[in-house]
């Protein structure tokens, strides 16, 4: 299936125990159109891994603020 009207969602999300009964919870999505030339395997591999980098960083900053 090819075409550019179709789109491709990804959405992840990771909990992190903080202790004490505490935790944070960062939730990231993205919906992108499948572009010209791709798949749409193509297009979901291309929002996955733009995805799984942001949530990599934004859980990085997160762990640096928390141990500041």
């Amino acid at each position: 299936m090819e075409n550019s009207e179709t789109k491709v969602t990804v959405s992840l999300g990771y909990t992190m125990n903080l202790g004490n009964f505490q935790s944070l919870r960062i939730d990231l999505g993205v919906e992108d159109q499948v572009r010209d030339g791709e798949n749409v395997k193509d297009g979901f591999d291309r929002v996955y891994k733009f995805v799984e980098e942001q949530l990599g960083e934004k859980l990085r900053e997160a762990k640096s603020e928390i141990t500041e």
